[in-house]
């Protein structure tokens, strides 16, 4: 599927998820191989494309990108790489634990060896006992646990949110989260002035 807009959406609407949305209505459907509505979130692997690479691949909402992915050990990009910064965060819904969101900061260069940049992505996760769960009630024990292997597709589905902190994208992705401490973004906004007291003092 190529890249979407919200241009695909009725006037008037705007595609604004929350986390809990992201994971319990978009990213539980893909991995259960269930009908999304709207279907606009595209398919695009991490590895082939460098972030500010996503305009016209993934679904520009704003200022932020969204796509599926499948869950990669190495998130090598062809100019730099996605590191991960501080602790996962819990998703839930209803009351209960739905998913994972992981953060992390995009790098160019060789990996441990690069240069921080000012590009981050959200990363959901299923949690395990969430993944490939299917509508139907009558599913045969022989396709539940094939719904359930570890290694099949549907289960190492992830949906991701980029964006720039430098365009305001990290506003639009925090706001669902307000009253909740945000530590991690605190975290990647000190590191940054970090990065530039160290460059300027290098001058």
């Amino acid at each position: 599927m190529g890249g979407a807009s919200n241009s695909n959406l009725p006037p008037g609407f705007h595609f604004f998820p929350s986390d809990e949305e992201l994971v319990d209505h978009f990213l539980r459907r893909k991995a259960s191989l269930l009908p999304c509505q709207p279907d606009i979130v595209p398919t695009v692997c991490m590895n082939h494309y460098d972030p500010w690479e996503l305009n016209g691949k993934a679904l520009e909402a704003g200022n932020q990108w969204y796509f599926f992915s499948h869950a990669k050990h190495s998130r090598v990009t062809p100019n730099g790489y996605w590191s991960p910064v501080c602790a996962d965060e819990t998703v839930s819904s209803g009351g209960c634990s739905v998913g994972v969101k992981k953060t992390l900061v995009f790098f160019t260069g060789e990996p441990s060896e690069g240069t921080e940049t000012n590009w981050i992505m959200h990363e959901y996760h299923l949690l395990d006992d969430r993944k490939g769960i299917s509508s139907s009630t009558s599913s045969t024990n022989s396709s539940s646990k094939k719904l359930h292997h570890p290694n099949t597709e549907c289960n190492n589905w992830v949906i991701c949110r980029v964006f720039d902190l430098t365009t305001g994208g990290s506003q639009a992705a925090s706001c669902h989260e307000e009253g909740m401490e945000l530590s991690c973004l605190d975290e990647v906004f000190l590191s940054l002035d970090d990065y530039d007291e160290v460059s300027l003092s290098n001058n």
